[in-house]
Protein backbone atom coordinates (compact mmCIF):
# COMPACT_ATOMS: atom_id res chain seq x y z
CA UNK A 1 0.00 0.00 0.00
CA UNK A 2 1.67 3.39 -1.19
CA UNK A 3 -1.05 6.01 -0.03
CA UNK A 4 -4.85 5.56 1.10
CA UNK A 5 -7.92 8.08 0.48
CA UNK A 6 -8.96 7.97 4.03
CA UNK A 7 -11.70 10.90 3.76
CA UNK A 8 -13.15 8.64 0.77
CA UNK A 9 -14.88 6.33 3.43
CA UNK A 10 -16.04 8.91 5.41
CA UNK A 11 -17.81 11.65 2.41
CA UNK A 12 -19.00 8.69 0.45
CA UNK A 13 -20.47 5.95 0.67
CA UNK A 14 -18.71 3.06 -1.66
CA UNK A 15 -21.22 0.34 -3.49
CA UNK A 16 -18.45 -1.53 -5.42
CA UNK A 17 -14.49 -1.33 -5.86
CA UNK A 18 -12.51 -1.83 -9.03
CA UNK A 19 -8.91 -2.07 -9.60
CA UNK A 20 -7.51 -0.50 -12.16
CA UNK A 21 -3.74 -0.34 -13.94
CA UNK A 22 -2.17 3.22 -13.59
CA UNK A 23 -0.04 4.44 -16.56
CA UNK A 24 2.66 6.37 -15.17
CA UNK A 25 5.90 7.95 -17.25
CA UNK A 26 9.79 8.93 -16.09
CA UNK A 27 10.35 8.64 -12.54
CA UNK A 28 7.03 9.01 -11.41
CA UNK A 29 7.06 5.24 -10.10
CA UNK A 30 10.40 5.78 -7.75
CA UNK A 31 8.25 8.92 -6.98
CA UNK A 32 5.12 6.57 -5.81
CA UNK A 33 7.38 3.92 -3.80
CA UNK A 34 8.65 6.62 -1.80
CA UNK A 35 5.32 7.38 -0.92
CA UNK A 36 5.11 10.77 -2.56
CA UNK A 37 1.39 11.07 -3.45
CA UNK A 38 -1.69 12.88 -2.59
CA UNK A 39 -5.14 11.95 -3.06
CA UNK A 40 -6.70 15.30 -2.47
CA UNK A 41 -9.73 16.55 -4.73
CA UNK A 42 -8.85 12.76 -6.98
CA UNK A 43 -11.42 11.57 -9.22
CA UNK A 44 -11.71 8.91 -11.80
CA UNK A 45 -14.07 10.16 -15.24
CA UNK A 46 -14.42 8.42 -18.58
CA UNK A 47 -13.94 10.48 -21.19
CA UNK A 48 -14.01 9.15 -25.00
CA UNK A 49 -14.33 5.19 -23.99
CA UNK A 50 -11.55 5.79 -21.82
CA UNK A 51 -11.27 5.47 -17.72
CA UNK A 52 -8.75 9.05 -16.72
CA UNK A 53 -7.72 9.84 -13.38
CA UNK A 54 -8.01 13.53 -12.34
CA UNK A 55 -6.36 15.28 -9.52
CA UNK A 56 -3.75 12.96 -8.47
CA UNK A 57 -0.70 14.72 -7.18
CA UNK A 58 3.09 13.03 -7.47
CA UNK A 59 5.58 14.73 -6.41
CA UNK A 60 8.88 15.19 -8.55
CA UNK A 61 11.08 12.21 -7.90
CA UNK A 62 14.32 14.69 -6.55
CA UNK A 63 17.56 12.91 -8.17
CA UNK A 64 15.47 13.18 -11.99
CA UNK A 65 16.02 15.95 -13.56
CA UNK A 66 15.84 15.53 -17.40
CA UNK A 67 11.84 14.76 -18.44
CA UNK A 68 9.99 15.50 -15.28
CA UNK A 69 6.10 15.74 -15.83
CA UNK A 70 3.57 17.49 -14.60
CA UNK A 71 2.81 16.51 -10.96
CA UNK A 72 -0.98 16.83 -11.43
CA UNK A 73 -1.73 15.60 -15.37
CA UNK A 74 -4.53 13.40 -16.00
CA UNK A 75 -3.29 9.79 -15.33
CA UNK A 76 -4.82 7.05 -18.02
CA UNK A 77 -6.48 3.96 -16.08
CA UNK A 78 -6.29 0.48 -17.20
CA UNK A 79 -9.48 -1.40 -16.98
CA UNK A 80 -11.11 -4.03 -19.82
CA UNK A 81 -13.38 -2.64 -22.21
CA UNK A 82 -16.61 -4.07 -20.48
CA UNK A 83 -15.21 -2.58 -17.06
CA UNK A 84 -15.60 0.93 -18.47
CA UNK A 85 -18.82 -0.02 -20.41
CA UNK A 86 -20.71 -1.34 -16.54
CA UNK A 87 -18.89 1.87 -15.02
CA UNK A 88 -19.85 4.16 -17.85
CA UNK A 89 -23.45 2.80 -17.39
CA UNK A 90 -23.42 3.49 -13.55
CA UNK A 91 -21.88 6.93 -13.61
CA UNK A 92 -24.34 8.17 -15.84
CA UNK A 93 -26.61 7.67 -13.07
CA UNK A 94 -27.91 10.27 -10.93
CA UNK A 95 -25.33 11.28 -7.97
CA UNK A 96 -22.43 8.34 -8.73
CA UNK A 97 -18.89 9.38 -9.00
CA UNK A 98 -15.39 7.36 -9.12
CA UNK A 99 -13.39 7.72 -5.97
CA UNK A 100 -9.46 6.70 -6.14
CA UNK A 101 -9.86 4.46 -2.39
CA UNK A 102 -5.95 3.51 -2.48
CA UNK A 103 -2.97 3.42 -4.81
CA UNK A 104 -1.02 0.27 -3.95
CA UNK A 105 1.77 -1.90 -5.96
CA UNK A 106 0.99 -5.71 -7.24
CA UNK A 107 3.64 -7.93 -8.86
CA UNK A 108 5.79 -4.29 -9.83
CA UNK A 109 2.46 -2.63 -10.99
CA UNK A 110 1.26 0.65 -10.17
CA UNK A 111 -2.39 -0.51 -9.12
CA UNK A 112 -5.34 2.25 -8.21
CA UNK A 113 -8.70 1.09 -6.46
CA UNK A 114 -11.42 2.80 -7.69
CA UNK A 115 -14.91 3.20 -5.73
CA UNK A 116 -18.18 3.68 -7.15
CA UNK A 117 -19.12 5.59 -4.54
CA UNK A 118 -22.50 8.11 -3.73
CA UNK A 119 -21.96 11.31 -1.38
CA UNK A 120 -23.02 10.85 2.08
CA UNK A 121 -25.26 13.66 3.46
CA UNK A 122 -24.24 15.29 6.96
CA UNK A 123 -26.57 12.73 8.97
CA UNK A 124 -25.71 9.64 7.63
CA UNK A 125 -21.72 11.35 8.17
CA UNK A 126 -22.90 12.20 11.71
CA UNK A 127 -24.38 8.24 11.97
CA UNK A 128 -21.56 6.21 11.23
CA UNK A 129 -19.11 8.32 13.75
CA UNK A 130 -21.41 7.22 16.44
CA UNK A 131 -21.93 3.58 15.32
CA UNK A 132 -17.84 3.65 15.53
CA UNK A 133 -17.64 5.12 18.76
CA UNK A 134 -20.16 2.66 19.53
CA UNK A 135 -18.14 -0.09 18.25
CA UNK A 136 -15.14 0.91 19.91
CA UNK A 137 -16.55 0.73 23.02
CA UNK A 138 -18.14 -3.14 22.83
CA UNK A 139 -14.79 -3.51 21.68
CA UNK A 140 -12.73 -2.29 24.68
CA UNK A 141 -15.38 -3.55 27.12
CA UNK A 142 -14.66 -7.43 25.33
CA UNK A 143 -10.79 -6.88 26.12
CA UNK A 144 -11.04 -5.39 29.31
CA UNK A 145 -13.65 -8.39 30.14
CA UNK A 146 -11.25 -11.13 28.61
CA UNK A 147 -8.50 -9.75 30.57
CA UNK A 148 -9.93 -10.09 34.12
Amino acid sequence: MVIRNRKARHEFEILEELEAGLVLVGSEVKSLRAGQASFTDAFARIDSGELWLFNLHINPYGPATIDVPDPMRPRKLLASRRQIDRLAAKTAERGLTLVPLDLHFTRGRAKVTLGLARGKKLHDKRRALKENVMQREVDRALRSRSRD
